[in-house]
């Protein structure tokens, strides 16, 4: 039986991935080594995972996680009070596949969508 998922996504400077995720989105790291090469956070019920990656050109990076909510509108304005910018193409709206949805970037051009099923 499957019982987690721990996606892992490239990072191209640990100290950059961790403020981001850390400071700006709550996240807290986990883990009782600290691997220059290597990141794992934790918020909630789900956990990330970075690998380090210093070339990866952000405009080509196509790493991508869906992440699901049960207030997909508190974590909306919980981001615009912290002035985390939102995708432009993702601003929060109701998908015809029965999804309210928004997106933003990492620093490393991750696509990080957060979804709630609505009904």
């Amino acid at each position: 039986m499957l019982t987690q998922i721990h996606p892992k996504i490239p990072m191209r400077n640990k100290k950059i991935t961790r403020e981001f995720y850390i400071d700006s989105l709550g996240f807290e790291e986990i883990g009782t080594v600290d691997f220059a090469e290597y990141l794992m956070i934790k918020k909630d019920q789900i956990e990330l995972h970075f690998f380090l990656f210093e070339t990866i050109n952000p405009l080509e990076n196509y790493g991508q996680i869906y992440i699901r909510t049960d207030d997909i509108e508190a974590v909306y304005e919980d981001f615009i009070r912290k002035q985390i910018e939102i995708h432009p193409n993702g601003k929060l709206q109701q998908k015809p596949w029965g999804q309210k949805e928004f997106s933003i970037l990492d620093p490393d051009g991750n696509l990080l969508t957060f979804g709630q099923f609505s009904n």
